[in-house]
């Protein structure tokens, strides 16, 4: 069981871990040992969280979020499997966390007056310098 906070707790089944040997340099150790995870969460299935929380969540995930409705993270960063799990298991943690909060909604507000009045004097400034820019007319 991994838990998200004091009201949501993921259960095993919803959580698969695979492990495979790390890309990039180390020797032999890579070439032998796997230390790499990819850690699997079923997302569109897990009960726990809400229909507005996986959105945002298939959101943040992005490339992450498979077409069954799975998130998979990938980690090889250290050279310990028990380490890779933790952080695989913190970033899931962390991308729930965040896809938990939802965002404040907008409120619509109109320009002040002096705001707009900034504005036009702005345009008819930028429009005068544009306008001395042309050729000079022949005054005969």
């Amino acid at each position: 069981m991994l838990r998200i906070n004091d009201t949501i707790a993921l259960q095993d089944w919803e959580l698969s871990e695979s492990f495979m040997r790390a890309s990039g340099p180390g020797g032999q150790n890579v070439n032998k040992v796997s230390t790499a995870v990819e850690l699997r969460f079923e997302a569109e299935r897990c009960p726990s969280l809400a229909a507005s929380v996986k959105a945002r969540l298939k959101k943040l995930a992005g490339r992450r979020w498979t077409l069954e409705g799975a998130i998979v993270l990938q980690v090889d960063e250290t050279r310990s499997q028990l380490r890779n799990r933790e952080i695989a298991r913190e970033r899931l943690v962390e991308l729930i966390r965040t896809a938990l909060i939802a965002p404040k909604r907008r409120i619509a507000t109109k320009p002040t007056y002096g705001s707009q009045l900034r504005r036009m004097a702005a345009k008819s400034q930028r429009g005068t310098t544009k306008a001395l820019r042309g050729k000079p007319l022949d005054e005969e």
